[in-house]
């Protein structure tokens, strides 16, 4: 009988935090896996914008505070090099929450806590390896809630009569960190269905990724600053 076994698929990562100890922990633990592989260091935004133009890794996992360049501005540059073939997983701390809002708006497809265990660094890097943004309810709420009013959107402004209400709907569960499959549960709909409705608000709100989805749902009401219940 012919082997069936899939491919294993191997992320390819950059590690990049002026840290020493921290850099290396993340380095050393990443190591350990079979599906993931370090193919760059960096010890702060100006050197981690060239090791992801030299190795054109699957993701790049930048602190948000680095010398000589930031983590938000070498997140920019890596994602325009890329072509944002490139995912970015920013690291952060509860002190620094102004930081996540700019990070989600200059196009990071989530954010780490740096003190996550190593179970949740595992599951960041490869949800945000695969394409998807990861975005607890917990920090979405926390975070984008509390500074996406007072910051200056980097999205194009848009109202929610461009969205059906099946649309807006959508939008506002995932904004509170649903994923497909908990949406279409709870709007009694198919995975499909739920596809298909994400991909039209997309295209109607110019959206790239589910990240930024979560910022124009509070920018335009649907979710309530702080609470991330849907608005009455």
């Amino acid at each position: 009988m012919i082997g069936t076994e899939k491919e294993l698929h191997v992320i390819r990562a950059l590690v990049a935090d002026d840290q020493a100890v921290v850099r290396t922990g993340f380095v050393n633990l990443l190591g350990t896996q079979e599906d993931i592989e370090v193919v760059g260091e960096a010890e702060d935004g100006v050197q981690a914008v060239r090791v992801a133009a030299e190795t054109r890794p699957d993701l790049a996992l930048l602190d948000i505070r680095m010398p000589h360049k930031n983590g938000i501005e070498a997140a920019r540059e890596i994602l325009a090099g890329s072509e944002g073939t490139t995912k970015v997983l920013m690291l952060t701390t509860f002190g620094l929450d102004e930081y996540v809002y700019d990070a989600l708006a200059a196009g990071a497809s989530g954010f780490l806590l740096k003190d996550a265990t190593f179970p949740e660094l595992l599951h960041a890097v490869r949800v945000v390896a695969a394409g998807n943004a990861l975005l607890s309810p917990e920090i979405t709420k926390r975070v984008i809630g509390e500074f996406v009013h007072t910051r200056t959107s980097r999205l194009p402004v848009h109202s929610v009569g461009e969205l059906t209400a099946r649309e807006a709907e959508v939008l506002t569960l995932i904004a509170r960190g649903l994923s497909n499959t908990e949406i279409a549960s709870r709007l009694t709909i198919t995975d499909h269905t739920v596809k298909t409705h994400i991909n039209r608000l997309f295209a109607k709100l110019a959206l790239r990724d589910r990240a930024q989805a979560v910022i124009m749902a509070y920018e335009l009401g649907l979710v309530r600053v702080g609470d991330g219940r849907p608005r009455s």
